[in-house]
């Protein structure tokens, strides 16, 4: 069991996956509730310098149809907003 600095913003799911981009494949991330992450991993550097750099939800969430909605009400579209905005 290999131990981490807990990353701030902890996603345990996207965590496994950017591990899983590296070809390191992790069942369970236990959080030791001291500062600390654990899991099984042979390979500690590279999963360290992932779990360093891991910033839980890094996609951002798509707004669009509130936008969409925002504009709708000040009674403007999309490209009318872009053509404000030049």
């Amino acid at each position: 069991m290999a131990t981490f600095t807990k990353p701030e913003n902890l996603n345990g799911a996207e965590l496994k996956q950017e591990l899983a981009a590296i070809n390191i494949e992790v069942n369970s991330i236990q959080d030791n509730l001291d500062g600390t992450i654990s899991f099984e991993t042979d390979e500690e550097t590279l999963a360290a310098d992932i779990v360093s750099k891991h910033n839980g939800t890094i996609i951002a969430p798509d707004n669009s149809a509130n936008k969409a909605a925002l504009l709708s009400k000040l009674g403007i579209t999309a490209d009318e907003a872009k053509l404000l905005l030049s």
